[in-house]
């Protein structure tokens, strides 16, 4: 009944996702670069955390 190694580092993936997505709120990006990293942030998980936190809004 333990936690799986897959399911906890999914659960990781999500916490920082929904951080990332946050963040992107609060940024002072244009209303379309908002929605386009967003976008890419829930399309693709792990890939777009990434490049959100290499290339995403800052401020």
């Amino acid at each position: 009944m333990g936690i799986e190694v897959g399911g906890l580092i999914g659960l990781l993936v999500l916490i920082a996702d929904v951080w990332a997505v946050i963040n992107v709120f609060q940024s002072s990006a244009g209303t379309g670069a908002k929605v386009a990293w967003i976008v890419l942030i829930l399309l693709l998980p792990v890939l777009g955390l990434v490049i959100w936190l290499l290339a995403g809004p800052r401020g």
